[in-house]
């Protein structure tokens, strides 16, 4: 492959290394920030437009949609002309329509500015993780990864309870008049931003999107991407019914499901410094390993015993969600680590691969009828099984150093 060099890409003059971790944390969180923020209000919106909960959930399920395909264009032209160029476009076009969302008068003008939402929010995803591998290396990548899957997953913590508590005092269009305030901060960190990539493809577009390609063929990484993607399928399908489960399921208010939606990003937040914890005693594939067999357990306890209350149901799943956060860390890590070259192609595969397998579980967990917190228990259990199963298959294979 063709490349021609950066010089002193690891230097951050105006970020400096705390500051390009920030901006990376931010710059990651734009999925859990762009949907989270207004799942409070989604029941609100379908009443306010006269349509159904399907219609309304698909904001939310076209926007994981185009920002699957979104990454897979972003991504490796980000590795032809540079993280920051491809950064700035996209932030550009997520300002405008997250402002175009908020102005909307009808359902369909609501998707269409969800869509191009998405496809700018992709480019932020997409560079995020590739500057990772640009400037960091072993452990301390790892390190990162951990820190930064940390500070993204507040975000589902406080995006919803923040989303209840300013309902009162704004309608929906007030949240995303803050999610455009959100890309205009990021786009201020894109500006202050100095070139990460360590070299550049040098062959057309058209080439760099035929990257992607010679990644998926590397049956190391695509092993690993198929196991650690099938995780995100019981992490959104709860993102997508969590609003209807606890508000029409137990009939909690806006702010009441805010706060026991929290319970289970506590323990998103909590599962990589856990994997950070235990990493030290124990190796990577007895950690993941335990993750995906306690995502079994938890998702079987939820079955049985969801109907106790919404407490119970929250403290079931908590389980669950940790170990699911507690394995992207080193999920991440292999995968990348699989790549010598392709940086920005391989970190749009991951994003892409692990949406596209969450947006299944967003309409699957629609499919199980009337009782929404037993299909997601359901769910928990088949994913916690197949990726117990594949990974099991990938430690004889020694496709990976665990």
């Amino acid at each position: 492959m063709d490349q021609s060099p950066d010089q002193d890409v690891k230097t951050q003059r105006y970020l400096g290394d705390k500051g390009l971790i920030i901006l990376i944390a931010l710059l990651s969180a734009f999925v859990p920030l762009s949907t989270d923020l207004y799942l409070p209000a989604l029941p609100g919106m379908g009443d306010y437009f006269g349509v159904s909960a399907t219609l309304t959930n698909l904001t939310l399920i076209l926007f994981f949609i185009f920002f699957s395909l979104g990454l897979l264009f972003w991504g490796p032209l980000s590795d032809k002309y540079g993280r920051r160029p491809v950064l700035l476009a996209g932030l550009a076009l997520y300002i405008a329509a997250s402002l175009g969302c908020a102005a909307s008068g009808a359902i369909w003008h609501l998707i269409v500015f969800r869509i191009l939402q998405a496809a700018g929010g992709s480019a932020a995803s997409a560079v995020a993780t590739a500057m990772v591998k640009d400037v960091y290396d072993g452990r301390k990548r790892e390190s990162v990864l951990a820190l930064v899957q940390s500070m993204v997953v507040i975000s589902p913590a406080v995006a919803p309870v923040l989303g209840a508590f300013m309902l009162p005092y704004t309608s929906w269009r007030g949240l995303f008049v803050a999610l455009a305030l959100i890309g205009v901060v990021s786009m201020a960190g894109g500006l202050l931003l100095q070139e990460t990539i360590p070299s550049r493809y040098a062959g057309t577009v058209a080439q760099s999107v035929r990257r992607l390609g010679v990644v998926l063929k590397n049956p190391g990484f695509t092993s690993l991407l198929i196991v650690f993607s099938l995780v995100s399928t019981a992490s959104l399908a709860f993102v997508s019914a969590s609003s209807y489960i606890y508000q029409e399921g137990f009939g909690l208010s806006e702010q009441g499901y805010s706060l026991y939606f929290a319970i289970n990003a506590v323990a998103l937040i909590a599962g990589p410094l856990l994997y950070l914890r235990l990493s030290r005693n124990f190796s990577r594939r007895a950690i993941v390993g335990a993750g995906f067999a306690v995502m079994i357990a938890a998702g079987l306890i939820v079955c049985f015993f969801w109907n106790l209350g919404p407490l119970i149901f929250a403290l079931a799943l908590f389980p669950a969600s940790l170990m699911g956060s507690a394995v992207r860390p080193p999920g991440a890590f292999l995968m990348l680590d699989q790549q010598k070259e392709d940086t920005g192609s391989a970190a749009a595969l991951i994003n892409c691969s692990s949406l596209v397998f969450g947006s299944a579980g967003m309409v699957l967990v629609f499919l199980g009828g009337s009782s929404l917190a037993f299909a997601l228990g359901a769910i928990n259990v088949a994913v916690g099984a197949v990726c117990l199963a594949g990974w099991a298959a990938i430690g004889r294979r020694e496709v990976v150093r665990c």
